[in-house]
């Protein structure tokens, strides 16, 4: 069975006081992309074998990573009795901000539990393992009111984005060891708005918190930033999540992919792609 696992993309990201559980409380606005791993899942007859291969499989560990604690969780809980063979072909950028360990995490999850809905304690130690923005893949647009709160959004229009990887690896933990201030819970749900210029509009008047820390960490990042924003027909550019890939938001493709020549041009050792909204 062939699967897709669909990278994320925070378009703001507010971040606000720890909770107890020692993380710190935030709150987004996230799309899915048509950018996705391929992962290819078969029955196995003594064990679990997970390969993973493609551009960025040197990044990812062959033991001890998302999926092999997906099944050990779901195997703990009785929601699977066999052993599989999994391969993962990754497309999406490690350490990027784009959630692709977590994506493989959740739709493998999905899989093999046939989409069922997970009770509130196998869901708990899922996300306790792999991340919070577990529940982010449940939707192709979600707003994230906090921690465990999230809400599909009712519209689906189409946006199209650029997306500039500098080969430049952020661990989430070392950018929030890095955070001094945090900001204040805010009403910043687009999650109604049902015209794409509005949502544009609204959403270019927001920001991601952790990019000043990014852009101080690596000088680079931000000169990319300020390349993709000056491409015709960018509506902003931001860093996704805890960075470090780079991204232009577009209303057309047309623009997008004359932006992308561009940018290969300016930065032609990095990985570049045009992409847009489930």
């Amino acid at each position: 069975m062939k699967l897709k696992s669909n990278a994320k993309l925070n378009l703001t990201l507010d971040v606000h006081a720890k909770l107890k559980n020692g993380l710190h409380d935030i709150q987004s606005n996230v799309s899915l992309l048509n950018l996705h791993d391929d992962i290819y899942v078969n029955k196995s007859r003594f064990k679990d074998k997970i390969k993973f291969y493609g551009k960025f499989s040197e990044y990812v560990r062959p033991k001890n990573n998302s999926i092999f604690y997906t099944l050990k969780i779901l195997r703990k809980h009785k929601l699977i009795n066999n052993f599989y063979n999994i391969k993962v072909k990754k497309n999406i950028p490690v350490f990027a901000g784009l959630g692709g360990g977590t994506s493989n995490a959740f739709f493998v999850t999905r899989y093999l539990t046939k989409n069922k809905v997970l009770k509130k304690k196998i869901k708990k130690d899922i996300i306790k393992k792999i991340g919070t923005d577990y529940s982010l893949f449940h939707f192709k647009k979600s707003y994230q009111k906090n921690l465990n709160i999230f809400k599909g959004y009712e519209s689906n229009f189409t946006l199209y984005f650029l997306l500039v990887y500098p080969y430049i690896k952020c661990r989430t933990s070392n950018i929030y060891k890095s955070l001094k201030k945090v900001n204040k819970f805010r009403s910043q749900n687009f999650s109604r708005i049902k015209k794409k210029e509005i949502y544009i509009q609204k959403v270019s008047e927001e920001k991601n918190y952790l990019q000043s820390i990014v852009n101080q960490k690596y000088p680079k990042i931000n000169k990319i930033l300020r390349e993709i924003r000056s491409q015709k027909g960018c509506s902003f550019s931001r860093v996704t999540g805890s960075g470090s890939v780079s991204y232009g938001l577009f209303k057309s493709q047309k623009n997008a992919k004359r932006a992308l020549k561009n940018i290969r041009k300016s930065f032609p050792k990095y990985w570049h792609v045009v992409t847009k909204t489930l």
